[in-house]
């Protein structure tokens, strides 16, 4: 049974790309360029798995660079599939390092706020301890702060 071809926006609607989208993974080598008929683009069913397959692990995160090694590995059914469990944790350890960056900026962030609401932030910008706080320099700002030893490890 021949499969039938696919124009993009079935593709996009298929594998939840946009047009715009599959056109640039087409062009940057992502995807190989589409058959084509009276000048259309047409896919078929291998088309619409490998953009799934991508699409996916770009809801992951990973970059571009790592999803060109991941379809390698997609389109290369003798690979170890250890190389994806090790793209993966890579990938992870990423994702893990900024959840804690995050968590830190949140805190600060939070702080920040609460200090601005403690001096009830009225008045105009030319008087705003906000304003002030952000205009110090990192040097400054740890100058007046207790250390810690996270601060401590900044300074190496």
């Amino acid at each position: 049974m021949k499969s039938a071809f696919l124009p993009i926006g079935a593709l996009a609607d298929q594998s939840q790309c946009s047009v715009p989208t599959i056109r640039y993974y087409e062009q940057i080598g992502l995807i190989p360029p589409a058959a084509r008929s009276a000048g259309r683009r047409l896919y078929g069913e291998e088309d619409v798995r490998r953009l799934t397959f991508i699409r996916r692990c770009r809801d992951f995160g990973f970059s571009l660079e790592r999803v060109k090694e991941m379809v390698s590995l997609y389109e290369n059914g003798d690979r170890d599939c250890a190389e994806v469990r090790d793209i993966a944790q890579a990938h992870l350890d990423v994702v893990r390092h900024r959840m804690t960056e995050l968590l830190a900026l949140e805190k600060s962030l939070s702080q920040f706020v609460t200090s601005c609401n403690s001096v009830s932030c009225q008045g105009t910008t030319s008087d705003c301890v906000a304003i002030e706080d952000l205009s110090q320099s990192f040097k400054e700002v740890r100058r007046m702060a207790p250390a810690t030893s996270k601060d401590e490890t900044w300074n190496s």
